[in-house]
């Protein structure tokens, strides 16, 4: 804080006049010789004549007296800077202002947009006391914040409230230190990196009002939304390259091999799955989110963005493909999306990845038939690419159970929306390989409408057609095709 004070003229200092004796004498020889004596203005310049003698010197010297005492004009002194403390000046000025309570001050003193300061009446009151000041500041209550914090409330009781276990937490916590750390300063002190956490959490776990988050945690309603995008800013760009990554060599055949074990279908790596999460109607481009399906169910006009996501035999994500409008469908969002070019450019080989009915058959991507009149192979592939779908259904039903916040319409931003649905991918990952086991209540029935691609919709590969029925036809003949049918 810089406050600039100027002291008030002394009658008793008048040190400048004493380069005017000095001048006068050194210079008593010169004719016409034009003095300025100090902060006198210029129209009222004396012209003294060195011949005239003493008296007339005293006389001049006299009359500018007489001029300053009536002028009464101000000794100008350099500004002073005092830093971190605000003087009161102990002129009679101070009285004269002593019935002002409340002063307002330039937002640009205080900085963080701070512009009133309060006085103390008992320093206002006894007239240039040099008053206390402080900032007003609106005091709120984080006792329910402070309970969770301590040690107190139960593992369990954490894990009701954060969807994660104090560990699991603890370990988010020292991950992000250096992003959303703060330092304190002059005016207030910084929010600590575990609440900034906690409240991002809490917010995408609950998905309640920021105002139900704003009395929980003690802090302004602005503060917990810039929390929220902060924290999940930090988790994108921290933790995502550590917890949401395209396997190695050696893991993806690892995944092969438990895919294997479940299926029976060979070189399987993933399960592929696009889910919806509402958004309020965009003002540019509405139609583009227009979900048709949805409104169609629900008899309300519907509007979402898509979550696009492969997930390896434990449910973690490996690629996701987040924020394509609602009005797409599915086999659309894939063929734009960097899974579907890596794979057409030749970098992924020798790996398949299984589909619903709304992807078509590729020569890298196995779906279910579905035309009419199904043979006992094709019953039996369908089966068992069922129960490698459900994996990645499953995982999406977790993602949403312990992220509440995608189960109802978001008031985020649509150009935030996009960073927000990263970070819940990337805490679902955190949860899974850490065996974070989620609460049966929080499970429920995960529906999206898909639009089921017609088999000769689109031109289908001829390797991928006689590829899929081989593997049907195995399936049926050995050990891996024991069905109910």
């Amino acid at each position: 804080m810089e406050i600039t004070s100027i002291p008030f003229p002394n009658q008793e200092d008048y040190s400048f006049f004493y380069t005017f004796f000095q001048e006068q004498e050194n210079n008593n020889n010169n004719n016409n010789i034009n003095i300025i004596a100090p902060d006198i203005p210029t129209n009222k310049r004396r012209k003294f004549d060195a011949n005239s003698g003493e008296d007339n010197s005293l006389k001049e010297i006299l009359n500018a007296l007489s001029f300053l005492e009536v002028q009464e004009t101000p000794i100008p002194t350099p500004n002073l800077n005092f830093d971190f403390e605000f003087k009161v000046p102990t002129s009679n000025f101070a009285s004269e202002m002593s019935d002002e309570r409340v002063r307002k001050m330039p937002a640009g003193k205080f900085g963080g947009g701070v512009a009133a300061v309060e006085e103390t009446e008992a320093g206002s009151s006894q007239g240039g006391g040099g008053g206390q000041r402080r900032l007003w500041v609106k005091e709120r209550s984080k006792a329910l914040w402070d309970h969770y914090n301590s040690d107190e409330c139960s593992n369990e009781e954490f894990k009701k409230v954060f969807r994660m276990s104090k560990a699991t937490f603890n370990m988010i916590c020292d991950e992000l230190d250096s992003a959303v750390n703060k330092k304190d300063t002059m005016l207030r002190l910084a929010i600590p990196v575990r609440q900034r956490v906690a409240v991002c959490l809490y917010r995408l776990a609950t998905g309640d009002p920021l105002r139900t988050v704003s009395n929980l945690f003690g802090l302004g309603i602005s503060t917990c939304h810039k929390l929220v995008l902060e924290v999940c800013a930090a988790i994108r760009n921290v933790l995502m390259p550590k917890f949401l990554q395209w396997p190695d060599s050696e893991r993806i055949e690892q995944i092969k091999a438990e895919f294997g074990e479940i299926s029976g279908i060979p070189n399987v790596f993933g399960s592929i799955y696009t889910t919806h999460v509402s958004i309020i109607a965009p003002k540019t481009t509405p139609a583009a989110y227009f979900n048709k399906k949805h409104t169609e169910r629900n008899q309300k006009p519907s509007y979402s963005t898509t979550v696009q996501g492969v997930v390896d035999s434990r449910g973690i994500f490996t690629d996701v493909c987040i924020g394509y409008p609602g009005a797409m469908p599915d086999d659309k969002i894939l063929e734009k999306s960097a899974l579907s070019q890596r794979f057409s450019m030749g970098h992924l080989k020798n790996i398949s990845i299984v589909g619903g009915s709304s992807y078509p058959l590729l020569d890298w991507l196995l779906v279910p038939y579905t035309h009419q009149n199904k043979t006992w192979s094709q019953h039996t592939f369908n089966e068992k690419i069922g129960e490698v779908q459900m994996i990645a259904k499953d995982a999406f039903m977790r993602l949403k159970g312990r992220w509440a916040c995608l189960q109802k319409r978001t008031e985020v931003k649509l150009q935030d929306l996009p960073v927000v649905l990263g970070a819940c991918c990337v805490l679902h990952n955190i949860c899974e390989i850490n065996n974070e086991v989620m609460d049966d209540d929080l499970k429920f029935d995960l529906f999206d409408d898909e639009i089921v691609v017609e088999e000769n919709a689109r031109g289908k590969s001829v390797n991928a057609v006689q590829v899929r029925d081989s593997i049907a036809h195995n399936l049926l003949h050995h050990s891996h095709g024991n069905t109910g049918f």
